[in-house]
């Protein structure tokens, strides 16, 4: 009996990238990419932390499914790391590094809740496959 050919979605999700980060790996990815994204917030939408966390989400699952094997439990760790770096760029601040302080503390304070979906999104899709890896392995 012939297989039938998979559906057009999984032949596209096969086409994705798929790379394999280590802890420190995907800790540097975090980190760039939320303060890319930080910069282009603050260009685009006048820094607006709303839609700033709105993006720290898919990066948040994207670093979970891209860290490999070993590294799976880094994930809930690195994304709040990324979060308040890519806050740098967001955060109000004004008078000095007191002023920049005081608007990034202030940022992570009001924006808890962003910081805390993301770091679950990031440590149940990490949890998830760390099951799926044993169960492959148990007989």
């Amino acid at each position: 009996m012939a297989r039938r050919p998979p559906p057009p979605v999984v032949r596209t999700l096969r086409r994705l990238p798929n790379p394999r980060l280590t802890g420190l790996g995907g800790g540097l990815f975090c980190m760039a990419v939320m303060f890319l994204l930080g910069c282009l917030d603050a260009l685009l939408f006048g820094s607006s932390l709303t839609a700033y966390g709105v993006l720290f989400l898919p990066v948040c699952v994207l670093t979970a499914v891209w860290l490999r094997r070993g590294d799976l439990l880094t994930a809930p760790i690195i994304v709040p790391i990324a979060f308040a770096t890519g806050l740098v760029a967001v955060a109000d601040g004004g008078g000095g590094v007191s002023g920049r302080l005081m608007g990034l503390f202030t940022a992570l304070a009001t924006q808890a809740g962003w910081l805390y979906a993301g770091t679950l999104a990031a440590g149940l899709v990490a949890l998830i496959r760390r099951i799926l890896l044993v169960r492959r392995r148990s007989p």
